[in-house]
C-alpha cells in the first residue's frame, strides 16, 4: 500500500509550483481571447466543389494582412471563418483568397459580433463557472452531511473547490503559453472544456470521499483518520486511473485525427483530466488530513 498521505507535502509542492507558475504566465502573457469574447466577424461559406483542408486554406490566405483567421469545417462542403471586424472591401479580398483560382464559393452568411456582446459572453462564462463551483460546494456538503467527525461535512466541499481551482488554473496556464507560442485562442469551446474538467474532477473526488465515509463507519478504534484516508485513496486509485485512461485514449484519438478545429479543445480536456485525476488522488484527500491535523493542534497543545 502506497503511503500517499505521508508524502502529501511532496504533492502539495508539485501542485503549488504548477499553480504559481500558471498564475505568473497568465499575468505576464494573458490569454488570447477568440472573437466569441472580443467581437469580430463570422463568415459562413460553401464550396461548390470539394472543400480544401485547413492547411490548404491557410496556404491560400498566406498573403492576408488583415486580422487573424480561424477556419472551422462545417458539414461536407461548408466552412466557418472567424476573424476580426471586416469592411466590405476586406471581405471581398478574403473571399477571393479563400476561393483560390477555381472560385466556386457561395456566401451563406456574414454576421458581426460586437465587442459589447463579446464582453457580455465573457462575463456570463465566468458566472457559469462560479455558479457551477458554488453548486458543487453545496452538493458535497449536503451529500456528506452525516459525516461530522473528525472533519465537518462542509470541509469536504471546501476541499473540493480547492482541487477544482487547481484543475482549472493549470490548463489555463498552459493555454497562456499556447496562445503566446501557437496562437491558441480561448473561446466558448475552452469554457466548455473547463466545465467538463470540473465535472470530471468532482466525480473522481467524490468517489474517494465516499470511500472515506464508508471506511470511517467500519473503522476500528486503533485506526487514525490519516490511516483511514490513506487506505481509502489506495482502494480507489486503480479505479480512478483506469477511468481516466479510457477517456484519455478517446481524447488522444480526437486530438490526432479530429482535425484542427477541435485540436485545442481536446488538448484542454487532456491536460485537465490528467491534473484532475492527479488532484483527486494526491491533493483532495491529503488536504482533509492536513486540515484535521491543523484543527487538532490546539487540543494537542493543551494536553
Amino acid at each position: 500500500m502506497m503511503n500517499i498521505i505521508g508524502r502529501r507535502n511532496i504533492f502539495y509542492a508539485i501542485s503549488g509550483s504548477l499553480m504559481i507558475v500558471s498564475v505568473i504566465l497568465i499575468s505576464l502573457w494573458g490569454l488570447r481571447f477568440g472573437i466569441d469574447f472580443t467581437g469580430g466577424s463570422l463568415l459562413e461559406l460553401e464550396f461548390q466543389a470539394e472543400r480544401p483542408d485547413v492547411a490548404s486554406l491557410k496556404a491560400r490566405t498566406g498573403s492576408w494582412d488583415g486580422p487573424s483567421l480561424v477556419f472551422t469545417p462545417s458539414g461536407d462542403k461548408g466552412l466557418l471563418v472567424r476573424t476580426g471586424h471586416l469592411s466590405e472591401e476586406a471581405k471581398k479580398k478574403l473571399l477571393t483568397l479563400i476561393g483560390g483560382q477555381d472560385g466556386g464559393l457561395i456566401e451563406k452568411r456574414f454576421t458581426g459580433i460586437g465587442p459589447t456582446i463579446g464582453q457580455e459572453l465573457r462575463q456570463r462564462s465566468l458566472a457559469a463557472i462560479l455558479l457551477v463551483i458554488s453548486l458543487i460546494v453545496l452538493y458535497v456538503a449536503w451529500a456528506f452531511r452525516k459525516v461530522s467527525r473528525p472533519v465537518k461535512s462542509w470541509k469536504y466541499g471546501v476541499v473540493t473547490v480547492i482541487t477544482l481551482l487547481h484543475d482549472a488554473i493549470i490548463p489555463t496556464g498552459f493555454f497562456a503559453v499556447l496562445g503566446k507560442l501557437y496562437m491558441a485562442e480561448v473561446d466558448t469551446l475552452f469554457v466548455t472544456a473547463l466545465l467538463t474538467i470540473i465535472g470530471f474532477s468532482v466525480h473522481d473526488t467524490i468517489v474517494v470521499f465516499d470511500r472515506i465515509r464508508e471506511n470511517l463507519k467500519e473503522a476500528k478504534r486503533a485506526e487514525s483518520f490519516e490511516e483511514i484516508v490513506n487506505k481509502s485513496v489506495n482502494e480507489t486509485m486503480t479505479r480512478s486511473i483506469n477511468t481516466s485512461l479510457t477517456v484519455l485514449f478517446s481524447l488522444l484519438a480526437v486530438f490526432f485525427f479530429g482535425g484542427e478545429s477541435v485540436m485545442f479543445f481536446s488538448l484542454a480536456l487532456i491536460i485537465g483530466i490528467i491534473f484532475g485525476t492527479y488532484s483527486s488522488i494526491f491533493i483532495a484527500s491529503p488536504l482533509l488530513v492536513s486540515w484535521q491535523r491543523w484543527a487538532d493542534k490546539p487540543a494537542r497543545a493543551k494536553s
